[in-house]
């Protein structure tokens, strides 16, 4: 039985989300379709660019790194440093908390295991904003800071979740009311991001470039409306998919401008490279929610 329709967004099922379903497959039709009729280049390229199993492995990836970052480094990725007057060993801890990123990132790379994956990193990515941001943003709820770090962890957790529904072997029903979780959830976590530029004005201003044209402060202001535009697709599932693939386009150009070069200019910065590994995770949850949606009207 076909799901309810969700905040405008019809939602039909895992098929009509795509990930049961071929990337760029036409609609069935008792005729030919003609090469006038067929989906133009871009749209077809994009079908196969924002394929589900594309999504969900960069999705994996994303974990994939965070593990990497950890295991390299002996220390807790910066978003998981634990608030404790006499921290246990680090190196000990660290590679007890990033093997499972590392199992679970591969899982999601492998088909039959792909669901399960989906799933781990889902509850791992849980458990850092349950047990150490949330925490942090009720204690100091004025420090926007905090929120925008727990937002962080909520987006990963919601790009995991709609990879579970959609792959995971379960109702449709309830897969549908996942999807819906997910995407509410995201969309909050991207209003949090864009009200966190004007918030934190100089300290994003000085990320962008500064040969960048027009004005460092420009870039600060367009990515602030981008991502609350975003945050208001998600919210009332409206134009979700454009949304969404936006969304991945410009957290990619975070990295290539912002990320990427920080690494080169200081590759021993801890720091630098988990930004890196948070940017590209949320690359993951952003392709996930772009490839949930159709691309096309389901056929009558």
């Amino acid at each position: 039985m076909a799901a309810k329709a969700v905040a405008g967004t019809k939602i039909l099922g895992r098929k009509a989300c795509g990930f049961n379903s071929r990337p760029g497959h036409q609609p069935l039709s008792g005729a030919a379709v003609s090469p006038l009729a067929s989906p133009d280049r871009v749209t077809s390229l994009l079908d196969e660019i924002f394929a589900p199993r594309v999504a969900v492995r960069v999705y994996g990836l994303g974990a994939i790194v965070f593990g990497l970052v950890g295991l390299v480094w002996g220390d807790f990725s910066v978003v998981w440093q634990l608030d404790l007057d006499r921290p246990p060993p680090q190196t000990v801890i660290a590679y007890a908390a990033t093997v499972p990123f590392l199992v679970a990132g591969l899982a999601t790379q492998w088909k039959p295991a792909a669901w399960r994956g989906a799933l781990a990193l889902t509850v791992l990515y849980g458990l850092g904003a349950v047990v150490l941001w949330i925490p942090r943003a009720l204690k100091d709820p004025m420090i926007f800071g905090t929120w925008e770090g727990a937002a962080e962890q909520v987006a990963l957790v919601a790009g995991g979740l709609i990879a579970y529904a959609a792959l995971a072997p379960i109702k449709t029903s309830v897969a549908a009311r996942l999807f819906m979780i997910g995407r509410l959830l995201f969309g909050m976590c991207l209003i949090i991001f864009g009200l966190a530029h004007f918030f934190y004005l100089k300290f994003t201003a000085d990320m962008v470039p500064a040969w960048l044209p027009p004005s460092q402060n420009f870039w600060v202001y367009a990515t602030a409306v981008g991502h609350l535009a975003a945050g208001v697709a998600m919210l009332s599932g409206i134009l979700v998919r454009v949304a969404g693939m936006l969304l991945t386009a410009m957290f990619v150009v975070f990295g290539i401008l912002v990320h990427v070069p920080a690494v080169y200019l200081d590759p021993h910065s801890h720091n630098n490279w988990t930004e890196n590994a948070i940017n590209f995770a949320l690359i993951g949850s952003a392709w996930v929610i772009a490839a949930s949606f159709p691309s096309r009207k389901p056929a009558a």
